[in-house]
C-alpha cells in the first residue's frame, strides 16, 4: 500500500458496499467498498458480521476483481 497504510486501521463506518450480481442474488453476493484512494473493502452479504477483507487497487485487479462490475470507478 503506498506510505505503507495498514488496510485494517482505515475506518470502514463510513463505507458504502455495492453488490456485483450475475444472477438473481438469492444466495448472497461479494460487496465491495472504496475505503480510501488506493484501497478496497471486500465482504459477503451471507455474512454481514464477518469483518471484509482489505486490498489495494493492484491487489485487486491480480485477483481479477474489476471495481467497475460494482458500478465503483477504480
Amino acid at each position: 500500500m503506498q506510505n505503507g497504510t495498514n488496510l485494517y486501521a482505515l475506518d470502514l463506518s463510513g463505507a458504502s458496499f455495492t453488490k456485483a450480481c450475475g444472477g438473481p442474488c438469492t444466495e448472497g453476493c461479494v460487496t465491495l467498498a472504496r475505503i480510501g484512494e488506493d484501497a478496497w473493502a471486500l465482504g459477503d452479504s451471507k455474512r454481514p458480521d464477518a469483518q471484509p477483507l482489505r486490498f489495494t487497487t493492484q491487489e485487486l485487479d491480480a485477483a481479477g476483481i474489476d471495481p467497475a462490475r460494482f458500478g465503483l470507478g477504480a
